[in-house]
């Protein structure tokens, strides 16, 4: 090399040393190589870091002999004024030549006889095995930092919001709530355990697998809800027995009117075939039972109770409502019927046919069945109809 040359070589190779070291200082102290080097792993994670610590061991070796040989060729630079041919030369057989001298010793079961464990590289040699040994080591710290990233906060999160619900739940004895909470704490240290000790267990076709973490927030998240509920029900349970209570009892009144309203319709019109009226009686035991659900501390069924009893409740009251309609309906077609046929006859005198024979055995049929207990509707309508007919045939309105 000319003088040129090797101050141009030196300044490129002192510069990417530079940029080697730092880049093996970041890696050196990331967070993951850190987590990684500090744990006690298992499984994938082991097996995929013991490779990973050995080539970082490799790549620190290489860059200490390769950064010394570019240490040499600097303070050789920097140190002559003029370099003379044969420190050109010495600087040409260091940056171009085999100067890099690695001791690779091989365990004795897997050294040959004439093997010396020493091996020499250019620097362009070294920097490219640097190169495959830092990518190699990098992917494994960056997956295993990744897994942290995207699960630690998660399960701390999970973690409160399972310790508010066992707060919230405090001497309450609900062996439902209980288990699942039990479950749910019993798998996020089953996760924080995994996370621990073989976080590449997470990694997954070049992502963290999130699947557990999902599944585990909704368990949480339905845990806490539930001891939620459950505390808000031991704070109220008075108030929604009453409100239930009232619920039946408006079933109760709605029954009792329905009742009534179909006593008469039966009483009244031939054949009304009206659905009997909602039953309150199971609800009533339901009811009955609970208080002995709260005494026994049994939140989660008495909750469930609640909710059923004044779901079937509100169905059974629209039942009963629904039932009375139907009775006083009836009652009204046959009132209506008899308002038809005052109109009629009253339109009849209006034509003059008010003496007409024929017009007045038709009222009377229709009449008689109108006012004869109970009431045929049917016929009663086909009477009305046949009298409105004549009516409407009168022609010129003349009596007979």
């Amino acid at each position: 090399m000319s003088r040129e040359q090797a101050a141009a070589a030196v300044a490129e190779a002192t510069a990417e040393r530079d940029s080697i070291q730092a880049n093996l200082l970041d890696l050196d102290g990331s967070f993951g190589k850190r987590m990684l080097a500090g744990a006690t792993l298992t499984g994938e994670s082991k097996l995929r870091w013991d490779a990973a610590a050995a080539g970082l061991a490799t790549l620190w070796e290489i860059f200490n002999a390769y950064a010394a040989v570019v240490d040499q060729a600097a303070e050789l630079m920097a140190g002559a004024r003029r370099p003379s041919d044969r420190e050109l030369a010495q600087l040409t057989a260091w940056l171009t030549g085999a100067s890099v001298e690695l001791n690779r010793q091989q365990p004795l079961g897997r050294r040959g006889l004439t093997e010396t464990g020493k091996s020499d590289l250019t620097l362009a040699a070294a920097v490219q095995e640097m190169k495959r040994a830092f990518a190699s080591v990098a992917d494994v710290v960056a997956a295993a930092e990744s897994v942290w990233n995207e699960t630690a906060e998660g399960l701390g999160e999970i973690g409160t919001q399972l310790t508010a619900a066992k707060e919230q739940l405090g001497d309450l004895s609900d062996d439902e709530v209980t288990d699942a909470l039990a479950a749910a704490e019993a798998e996020l240290g089953q996760l924080r355990g995994l996370l621990n000790s073989d976080p590449l267990a997470l990694w997954h076709g070049g992502g963290v697998d999130t699947t557990r973490l999902e599944r585990l927030r909704k368990q949480a998240a339905a845990v806490a809800a539930r001891a939620a509920d459950i505390a808000r029900l031991r704070a109220d349970a008075q108030q929604r027995i009453a409100v239930a209570a009232a619920a039946v009892a408006a079933v109760r009144a709605a029954r009792e009117d329905a009742a009534s309203a179909r006593e008469r319709a039966e009483a009244k019109i031939a054949a009304a075939g009206l659905p009997p009226p909602a039953d309150a009686a199971g609800l009533e035991a339901r009811l009955a039972a609970l208080d002995k659900l709260r005494a026994a501390g049994r939140w989660a069924r008495l909750s469930a109770e609640l909710d059923t009893i004044e779901a079937e409740s509100a169905t059974a009251t629209q039942r009963c409502q629904e039932a009375q309609r139907a009775a006083e309906a009836l009652l009204g077609r046959r009132d209506e019927l008899r308002g038809l046929l005052g109109a009629y006859q009253a339109k009849a005198a209006r034509l003059g046919a008010a003496e007409n024979t024929e017009l007045s055995t038709l009222y009377s049929q229709a009449q008689d069945l109108l006012w004869t207990a109970p009431c045929d509707l049917d016929a009663s309508a086909a009477a009305v109809t046949r009298y409105q007919r004549a009516i409407g045939g009168l022609g010129g309105g003349q009596p007979r």
